[in-house]
């Protein structure tokens, strides 16, 4: 460019004086724009600037003088570098600068600027006003190409197309609008018009119009007269229509208008970049304060919690001090004892009130790692150790620490709370046996009984007695399979299975219409190819659940697709009542334990309801507005029922008042299939939203409990009913992975499990059914033993072992 109005070189000019250029770019979209025709605009707008004519119009832009006098000065030393090389720059337009986003201006110069834009003063003149003019409008052309996308969908005040039209008339000066070649005067006639635009903006499209044709008699508006005297006076100068009285570069540089304000101005860009810089020091300072705060009140919670800690640790240290005290009683007496035998054995000296059998069994692994008789220092020195290796060994235990580590604390939580308000956790405790918690215990050590101790050390035994039994079995094993012969039907899906009273005999019923009942021991001793049933009875429809009584040994009943109740003599083989008032399917039946002579059915036509087993006649119906899919009748009371529904439900009824629900459970998010008692206050329903909740009735609000104790969540049930049992607080369910999972209602997480193979439950040949499941499960009595079946109809006796 440099010498020559000819030249072909393009790049942007900016303040300092210097050219920079650009490097072109291709796209598809950038063409349609005309930026690869001008990579100069391209460049300011790939780095966010905005063209000055926009800055200038933004309808809310108020007049900052500090702000329009930095722009201005800038523009200043733009123009005098190019003067001081000996070019008239001609395009002293707002339309040919951009603006950073830190006010920063740079001059564009496209190839159309180039070519008529800036002349060589030593060239002298090349053309005409009217030429120029021509040069300007195709760059204008060019530049409404470039800003034509990005400004399709907004609504401008000032519409660009129309005020690139107007902005050269404007930047017009008097001479060259008299045929008269543009001078370095031109260009200070040109910074006079920004100068007016920069500290009068106008509202609208007509005003605009109006005052900067009022601008070229030097018609000034009335407010920037009475508002900015000064830079009025300064434009009014610039502005002079005898280009000779206008000043130079020079003058204008050393003018009071120019220098005057830099001070102030350099002071206020220092103040504000200093705001700026407190500024992000108070953010920062913020942002470290809030997290000073949020590890503050983890703090204080961690400190809450080693404190309880703390007093747990001492609490349990206590104990175990006295129950070692007591040990060391006992083996003194036991040596000065006379009566020993020859064998050297120990006579038991003194009888204890005799421990639970289960009891028993839950600690026996925790008793197999007392060490022999040692010094006092060798005791204390491994005594740590010993208890580490304990609960190392125990894979599971780690495995499940922050599960069990959850459990403790929600235990805690509750027993404080129940504190708080005077009540007691041991009756009602979750965790605890059916009424055999040793807190409540009449023959506990006596050293328990103060009351504080008690209170403060409640939880203890439950949660202990919670994790011995959670410890104290490992996996299910395979006692027996029972293999049957019955190649007639081709479907074998066991829906329900049950044992009678003694655990002697267990009944299977399904679709295959029979129910079968088989003897336990028999199975499990006599390893046959295949086993028959003792009694198979015949149904006419398909059946859905059967039930022993618990009085009569002999009878059991059962529920068919047909909404039929019956009740059956198993020793005579005989069918002895049949009840049909239902009008569609029975999913549930139960008779009670408190009352054998009470039955309960639950239905897809909304009712449950209550029969009569000498009578053979319903005696009461309590209705709902959904399938009822599970009845349970708790073991100590004929009084109160529960059942589970398709609203996602679980529904307690003391039933003399069967109008109204004494609690109604709230939290699971599909059909409830399965409820049981787990005692006389707690109850586990089963859902095919892939839970099993566990339920305290005492903690029911106003007859609504929306917080189970705990969700146990392992199994997979999400469309089949998989079979629910409760045994001793062990909680056995079928997965639809053809898995057996069972629970210990202390902990959330599964105790063990066991996988089904997928065979044919007549062939025993392999099968690739990948849709098989467990579809019933029923414990044996209280023992350590269960049956399992699931929908090919293959059919287990499990047992769990450590």
């Amino acid at each position: 460019m440099e010498g020559s109005s000819n030249s072909n070189s393009r790049g942007f000019f900016n303040s300092s004086g210097v050219f920079g250029s650009s490097t072109q770019h291709k796209s598809t979209e950038e063409d349609s724009l005309g930026i690869n025709d001008d990579p100069f605009v391209r460049r300011s707008l790939e780095w966010g600037d905005v063209s000055l004519r926009q800055w200038l119009d933004k309808p809310e832009r108020s007049v900052d003088v500090f702000e329009c006098l930095h722009v201005f000065r800038q523009i200043v030393e733009i123009v005098n570098a190019a003067h001081s090389k000996g070019f008239v720059v001609h395009n002293v337009r707002p339309s040919c600068f951009v603006m950073s986003s830190f006010n920063h201006v740079s001059f564009i110069e496209s190839a159309s600027c180039s070519d008529s834009g800036s002349d060589s003063l030593e060239d002298g003149p090349k053309e005409t006003g009217s030429s120029r003019r021509e040069d300007a409008g195709s760059y204008n052309k060019m530049l409404e190409r470039q800003i034509e996308k990005l400004e399709e969908e907004k609504k401008q005040p000032f519409p660009m197309k129309h005020v690139l039209a107007m902005e050269t008339s404007w930047y017009t000066s008097p001479e060259e609008e008299f045929g008269s070649p543009s001078t370095c005067a031109s260009d200070v006639y040109r910074l006079g018009v920004l100068l007016f635009e920069l500290f009068c903006p106008v509202p609208s499209r007509e005003e605009k119009s109006r005052t900067m044709s009022s601008l070229r008699h030097r018609v000034l508006p009335p407010q920037i007269l009475l508002k900015c005297p000064k830079e009025a006076s300064f434009c009014l100068w610039l502005l002079h229509p005898e280009p000779t009285c206008r000043p130079s570069m020079s003058d204008l540089l050393e003018s009071e208008f120019m220098t005057e304000p830099r001070d102030s101005l350099e002071e206020r860009e220092a103040a504000i970049e200093l705001g700026d810089k407190i500024e992000e020091q108070e953010s920062l300072l913020e942002f470290l304060l809030m997290i000073q705060q949020r590890k503050q009140e983890s703090a204080y919670r961690l400190r809450d919690t080693v404190s309880l800690l703390s007093s747990d640790i001492e609490q349990v240290s206590k104990r175990q001090l006295v129950l070692k005290k007591k040990g060391n009683s006992y083996s003194d007496l036991s040596k000065d004892d006379p009566h020993q035998s020859a064998t050297g054995q120990q006579q038991p000296l003194l009888s204890f009130p005799e421990e639970p059998t289960t009891l028993l069994t839950s600690r026996k692994r925790f008793r197999q790692v007392i060490p022999p008789e040692e010094t006092d220092a060798e005791a204390d020195e491994e005594s740590s150790q010993g208890r580490s290796t304990t609960f190392l060994e125990s894979s599971r235990l780690m495995r499940n620490f922050k599960k069990l580590e959850t459990v403790y604390f929600l235990t805690r939580r509750r027993q404080l709370k129940a504190a708080a308000l005077g009540k007691s956790l041991t009756r009602h405790s979750p965790l605890s046996s059916e009424n055999r918690s040793s807190v409540s215990n009449p023959t506990a050590p006596k050293d328990f009984s103060n009351n504080n101790d008690s209170r403060q050390g409640g939880w203890i035994d439950p949660f202990l007695e919670g994790l011995c039994r959670y410890l104290s079995f490992s996996k299910l094993r395979v006692k027996a399979d029972l293999k049957q012969g019955d190649l007639l039907n081709s479907s074998n899906l066991v829906c329900s299975l049950a044992f009678d009273r003694d655990g002697e005999f267990f009944a299977t019923a399904g679709v295959n219409k029979k129910i079968k009942i088989f003897e336990c021991n028999s199975i499990v001793n006599n390893h046959r190819d295949i086993h028959y049933p003792v009694v198979e009875l015949a149904s006419r429809s398909k059946l859905s659940s059967v039930c022993w009584n618990s009085y009569i040994k002999s009878q059991i009943a059962s529920s068919n697709f047909e909404g039929v109740v019956q009740i059956w003599d198993v020793g005579r083989s005989q069918l002895v009542t049949e009840m049909k008032e239902h009008k569609k399917r029975v999913w549930s039946i139960d008779i009670s334990s408190a009352d054998p002579t009470l039955l309960a059915s639950g239905s897809d036509d909304g009712t449950v309801k209550l029969w009569s087993i000498n009578q053979g006649a319903s005696i009461g119906t309590i209705k709902t507005k959904a399938n009822v899919c599970c009845v349970q009748f708790p073991s100590d009371s004929g009084r109160s029922l529960a059942f589970g529904s398709a609203d996602h439900k679980v529904y307690y009824y003391d039933l003399r008042n069967p109008k109204i629900p004494l609690s109604t459970m709230i939290g699971h998010s599909k059909t409830v299939s399965y409820v049981k008692f787990v005692d006389s206050s707690t109850l586990v329903s089963s859902s095919t939203d892939n839970t099993i909740k566990l339920w305290d009735l005492s903690m029911s609000a106003s007859g609504v409990n929306e917080t189970p104790l705990h969700s146990f969540a392992g199994h997979t049930n999400l469309k089949n009913f998989v079979g629910l049992s409760v045994s001793d607080g062990y909680i056995a369910t079928g997965s639809e992975t053809n898995e057996v999972f069972v629970y210990h209602k202390a902990f959330p997480m599964p105790v063990m499990s066991y996988m089904f193979s997928n065979t044919d439950s007549t062939s025993g040949l392999e099968v690739d059914d990948a849709s098989q499941f467990i579809s019933s499960i029923c414990w044996r009595g209280q023992s350590s033993t269960l049956v399992a079946a699931n929908s090919n109809g293959n059919i287990k006796i499990l047992e769990m072992v450590t």
